[in-house]
């Protein structure tokens, strides 16, 4: 990767991760009581990020002809499948058991929350098996 590349890379982690703390996602009590139906406050934070996604997704490739660092925008034709509903389940499951999924756990990290290793030790383990069961 070039200078710009790992930079525009290091910045737009920097943003999400200023954002996902900004919005309390790096909390599991709150995103726990998010999934309780207690505190709808996370519905707006995610609403918002897929309206951004959504017109970005849109707009983006229609005001550049190619991406800052590609040569062409990808598509990525996505399947569902069995292994796609099973991994989406225990995803899921894992979220509501401990609040967290991997970019907040990343992010709570940095903010101090080292309880959050728990979380993201549980992901690399599911990454390795998926690794060992269906290899690239």
């Amino acid at each position: 990767m070039r200078a710009s590349q790992v930079l525009s890379v290091a910045l737009a982690g920097v943003l999400f991760g200023f954002g996902l703390a900004l919005s309390t996602m790096i909390q599991p009590q709150v995103v726990l009581s998010f999934l309780r139906f207690q505190d709808a406050g996370l519905l707006l934070v995610m609403g918002g990020a897929m309206g951004l996604t959504l017109l970005a997704y849109q707009l983006l490739p229609r005001w550049r002809r190619q991406p800052l660092f590609e040569h062409s925008f990808g598509h990525h034709v996505a399947t569902l499948d069995r292994d796609t509903v099973l991994g989406a389940a225990i995803f899921g499951i894992g979220w509501g058991l401990c609040g967290v999924c991997p970019g907040p756990a990343i992010a709570g990290l940095g903010a101090g929350n080292a309880d959050l290793l728990w979380a993201l030790a549980g992901t690399a383990a599911g990454a390795w098996l998926h690794g060992v069961r269906r290899p690239a």
